[in-house]
């Protein structure tokens, strides 16, 4: 018997003195999916091979070595990645414009299942699920920040029309994968100073998501969701797509609700949202994120913030009715690195969670004693969840923390410091 596993009994014998089975609960984890952004492996620029430049706030900064330049390369970046992340339930997500392969002639009103197939095949060769997004950025008609509420209705139609492909894109994921992809809808449209006119602009999102919406495909191949914002470069004053449009939106459309950790004011939290939405209109996506005084789309730490987000999604995840996925980009570090540092944090949060002793604890709380509940919820922390999180690495065949780093170096040595 190694170290690991004498350290995870002892930790065993310890939780169950607290009425937890981490069997259990590594089991849970294992079955709760994450799905891995897929831009963090090309800094959110596409495949199109325009030359578009960044636009709609999604800045990406740094120039570290590597970055992928066209799908193939992506998806031996993630093949990568995900062989470093211990679970069985992973998905990959992708932006609209990170296509396999681009047709003559055709913008991204026009792509279809064709400009995909690449993603369709390799996801079902390695039995992963596919989410997708539109890509309302990076575009000569994202014109004066405006794309889905833009006063121009050629303009509109072209965003329309890019909406209304990805999700037939999306349901054709969902129907050869057989599982549904979740496709999110977010917008930067905006205004850097205060408009004259705040209610247009919403009225013409309202009318553009509906037809975007139009088409209904069974929630087997797919689940659409809005996400807000609260403000971003360029759009410092007036953000048309914000949480208070679009949370009555989710509810009285049926969508999904996305909640992106760094949309919100930093003294915000998202963990105290999940509750008041799941017992109302149910389903949420999360994007999970960190900012920095804003919206900078930063690796998650393992901080409280993270910690207590875990700590309520596993507590509002009542018949599955939560969705996960990673939304940063950091072009600064090694981009596997990131990817795999930020969904291992993600999975270390929900486990610390799932290895909670709540139910006495919630007793407590229920019976008025604070006191106990309090002292209860601090002595948790020293609980030896690390004991339990190092074995469930090592009986699914992936490296410790502390050894993750040289198969990342190695690679960077051997495939992508040979990157132009």
């Amino acid at each position: 018997m190694n170290l690991t596993e004498k350290l995870y009994r002892v930790a065993a014998e310890i939780y169950a003195e607290h009425g937890v089975n981490v069997d259990v609960a590594m089991k849970r984890l294992d079955q709760m999916p994450l799905s891995i952004n897929a831009w963090q492996g090309d800094d959110v620029t596409g495949f199109e091979s325009t030359g578009h430049a960044l636009t709609g706030g999604c800045q990406v900064t740094g120039n570290y070595p590597g970055r992928a330049r066209d799908a193939d390369e992506l998806r031996q970046d993630l093949d990568k990645a995900l062989a470093l992340l211990p679970g069985k339930a992973f998905r990959v997500c992708l932006q609209g414009h990170e296509v396999d392969r681009m047709t003559p002639g055709r913008d991204r009103d026009a792509f279809t299942l064709e400009n995909f197939t690449g993603w369709l095949d390799w996801a079902a060769e390695r039995r992963l699920g596919m989410d997708i997004a539109p890509a309302y950025y990076s575009h000569p008609k994202l014109v004066n920040g405006l794309s889905l509420s833009n006063p121009d209705p050629d303009i509109r139609r072209f965003w329309i029309d890019h909406g209304k492909a990805i999700r037939r894109i999306g349901a054709a994921f969902g129907r050869r994968l057989g599982s549904p992809a979740v496709c999110n809808v977010w917008v930067p449209d905006g205004y850097k100073d205060r408009p004259v006119d705040r209610r247009a602009p919403r009225e013409r999102l309202l009318e553009a998501l509906d037809e975007t919406f139009a088409e209904n495909f069974p929630e087997t191949e797919l689940l659409d969701a809005v996400e807000s914002k609260l403000f971003g470069i360029g759009v410092e004053s007036y953000t048309v797509g914000s949480n208070d449009f679009y949370l009555p939106y989710a509810a009285t459309r049926h969508k999904l609700i996305c909640y992106d950790t760094g949309h919100f004011h930093p003294t915000e939290s998202i963990a105290d949202k999940l509750s008041a939405i799941c017992c109302q209109q149910g389903r949420i996506l999360l994007h999970i994120s960190r900012g920095v005084h804003w919206d900078s789309d930063h690796v998650p730490l393992l901080d409280d913030a993270l910690l207590d987000l875990g700590r309520e999604a596993v507590r509002n995840d009542n018949g599955h009715n939560l969705y996960f996925t990673l939304d940063f980009f950091d072009a600064s570090i090694n981009r596997i690195a990131a990817w795999v540092v930020g969904a291992r944090n993600w999975q270390k949060a929900l486990l610390v969670s799932l290895l909670e002793p709540a139910a006495g604890l919630a007793e407590a709380e229920t019976a008025g004693d604070f006191t106990s509940c309090l002292a209860g919820l601090e002595a948790q922390r020293s609980l030896p969840w690390g004991a339990v999180w190092n074995y469930y690495c090592a009986t699914r065949n992936v490296p410790p923390d502390d050894a993750v780093l040289e198969p990342i170096r190695q690679y960077e040595r051997d495939v992508l410091s040979r990157r132009d």
